[in-house]
């Protein structure tokens, strides 16, 4: 990026920085599921992943589209979360709390996720970009979707973390 970027940089940035994003997820996602106990939430982690697929196919549709190749920047944020992740993966003692941990390292991950995909998704619409505009949409649509259906299996999760 220049010294002094414009909007579409940014733009274009925020989608190489969300498609490294994503494909840090694609590895990460089958660790969660795997140390997760609860089969809901581990039926959870699975599907996402599913969707992540989707979510990476989507970002690179949206980079050519802008006349770019679909390749990421390294988002240090996700590093971050990836690894906060893989923390909560080790937990040692009961599977319940282990699967609390597990649910709250990946509603950080999701808003985060939401955070970057709403303001690429702002920027798209600004630039007038309505292809990328409503691409980036029905993801941010899918990360709040799973971000919910998270925090209703947190409330089964979380009473049995309480008696483990």
């Amino acid at each position: 990026m220049s010294s002094i970027p414009t909007l579409q940089a940014l733009l274009i940035d925020e989608l190489k920085d969300l498609y490294h994003a994503e494909n840090q997820l694609l590895k990460a996602l089958p660790k969660m599921a795997k140390a997760a106990s609860n089969p809901e939430l581990k039926a959870g982690f699975t599907g996402h992943l599913e969707q992540t697929r989707g979510h990476v196919t989507r970002l690179a549709r949206c980079l050519k589209s802008l006349g770019f190749p679909a390749k990421g920047k390294v988002c240090h944020a996700m590093l971050g979360l990836v690894e906060e992740g893989a923390e909560a993966i080790g937990l040692k003692g009961p599977a319940a709390v282990r699967d609390a941990a597990l649910i709250g390292a990946a509603q950080r991950v999701e808003h985060y996720e939401m955070a970057g995909y709403g303001t690429a998704r702002a920027f798209a619409q600004a630039l007038g970009e309505t292809k990328a505009a409503a691409l980036l949409q029905a993801t941010l649509d899918e990360e709040g979707a799973t971000n919910q259906k998270l925090t209703e299996i947190s409330e089964t999760v979380n009473a049995a973390a309480l008696t483990a």
